[in-house]
């Protein structure tokens, strides 16, 4: 396996978003070693889609059991590159080991299925024939005849489909790589991995430990590069599929690049959570504050929007400003921390710019709204209104919204009125309004009485709308990654 191409035309620093300091280095790959990428992914296949299926699954269990034992090691380093919370990198870990195992229980179990090809009486007298090759008469035939020509099975059995190249970004440095990686091995793929240029020393890491776990030579490829040969990549048509997991802006123009690939797209979100009358407020609220401004909100499933039955709502923002207040804000590498930095300054900056417009064009400030350098106060906005950016797009901050509406109805339908459609939540005890809700809130997840931001690693995950194409979820992902071949044996 190769952890990196060779000769690199440079080293990057990796930075600590939080101060700035040196995390590491990483080779930076020119043309030349991005097509020789290609080439030993293509040989890479070669070996891993005639492993057996127990060869892949053991790798995949080795490679959990030795991060397991390095478990600090990761969650250093995910802290560090990505500026994450000691307790969420904590929680990226361990959610990494049972996506690596729950792959490698799917890739013994993964197969194809039995179809029926006796299902039409005419379609069967049609498609058939006597001995002689004469037209079959069904009103004519006994049960011999019958039975000898029913003699066919179809079995549809799912096959890999070559080297998977995954764009992964900074958020999840090793559990939404893992998304990608593990499932496409499980099912006898290759893989050129581009992480995202702030957090690529997580997946170097990784692609040692599948090396140390027996993963054959060139079946893992990590490519630190520029955009353009990430681009030239995306358009080569020796890869069958790319796999993204970023921006909308960005997802759309992948597909639009892809040419006859298959692409699977995670875009990007606005999360909205409506919390109706009957609702746990103190629950609501402390889930909302979770989902909204941990980890400084870099979630694309995270809380964004909060619509909140009038009846409810004053005792909701006290209970809301009261715990966003209480977060602790500071270094990632301490313990305590809730709200690290954003990824850089940069972000930090748009961020700001956001929150200042919103209050420009109306909306009012009740808790935070600073920035220090790459740290945003986790901050609360009301009377905001759809077309400002805060409610339009995706923040990718540690900032939400706080809306009165009349009714969960009105929560319902204003939730549901945005371009994006990832995964939504709803606090009721009203299980009709609940499922009522699904029907019209196209959103690939919503969660009821909870927020949008729960995932178990196994659960089908994708957008609707301009928040992705395609499921991820092991399983979900295994069926993306590979294609089928239908065998029909006649056996009469």
């Amino acid at each position: 396996m190769n952890l990196s191409v060779n000769s690199p035309i440079r080293e990057d620093d990796i930075l600590s978003p939080y101060d700035g300091s040196v995390v590491g280095r990483m080779p930076v790959a020119g043309e030349a070693e991005v097509d020789a990428a290609v080439e030993k992914a293509l040989k890479g296949f070669e070996v891993m889609r005639r492993l057996p299926r127990f060869i892949r699954a053991d790798i995949l269990d080795r490679a959990a059991d030795i991060i397991d034992g390095r478990r600090e090691e990761f969650v250093r380093l995910i802290a560090a590159e990505a500026g994450k919370p000691l307790y969420d990198a904590r929680g990226e870990v361990s959610r990494s080991l049972f996506n690596l195992r729950n792959a490698a229980r799917e890739a013994r179990a993964f197969s194809g299925k039995e179809v029926p090809l006796d299902v039409d009486s005419a379609v069967f007298e049609y498609q058939t024939s006597n001995a002689d090759g004469g037209a079959l008469k069904l009103d004519r035939a006994d049960l011999d005849t019958l039975a000898n020509l029913g003699r066919r099975v179809g079995i549809a059995r799912h096959f890999p489909i070559g080297p998977i190249l995954a764009i992964t970004p900074f958020n999840f440095p090793l559990n939404l790589v893992l998304h990608k990686v593990a499932p496409a091995l499980a099912v006898g793929n290759s893989v050129i991995l581009k992480p995202a240029p702030q957090t690529p020393l997580t997946s170097k890491l990784l692609a040692e430990v599948l090396l140390e776990a027996g993963l054959p030579e060139d079946a893992l490829l990590v490519v630190h590069c520029d955009v353009p040969l990430a681009e030239k990549l995306v358009r080569d048509d020796r890869i069958p599929m790319v796999t993204f997991t970023g921006s909308a802006g960005v997802g759309w123009h992948i597909k639009s690049i892809a040419g006859k690939k298959k692409v699977s797209l995670e875009l990007g979100g606005n999360g909205a959570v409506v919390v109706s009358d009957d609702a746990d407020i103190s629950f609501a609220a402390a889930r909302c504050v979770r989902g909204g401004v941990v980890y400084g909100g870099q979630y694309c499933i995270g809380v964004q929007r909060i619509l909140v039955h009038e009846k409810v709502y004053d005792r909701f923002e006290e209970e809301l400003v009261s715990r966003v207040r209480a977060c602790a804000v500071g270094n990632p590498l301490e313990e305590g921390i809730d709200v690290g930095p954003v990824i850089d300054e940069r972000s930090a900056i748009r961020i700001e710019s956001w929150i200042d417009e919103a209050v420009a064009q109306g909306a009012r400030v009740l808790t935070g709204g600073k920035r220090d350098r790459a740290l945003i106060e986790p901050t609360v906005l009301t009377d905001t209104t759809m077309d400002m950016k805060v409610e339009a797009e995706e923040i990718f901050g540690p900032v939400v919204t706080l809306n009165k509406v009349a009714s969960a109805e009105e929560g319902v339908q204003r939730a549901a009125s945005s371009r994006y459609g990832l995964q939504g939540g709803y606090f009721t005890n009203d299980m009709r309004a609940a499922f009522r809700a699904l029907e019209t809130w196209d959103v690939g997840g919503l969660m009821i009485n909870d927020v949008p931001i729960y995932r178990i690693d196994n659960m089908p995950f994708g957008g609707w709308k301009d928040s992705g194409l395609g499921r991820e979820g092991t399983r979900y992902a295994m069926e993306s990654m590979s294609d089928i071949k239908f065998l029909v044996f006649n056996y009469g």
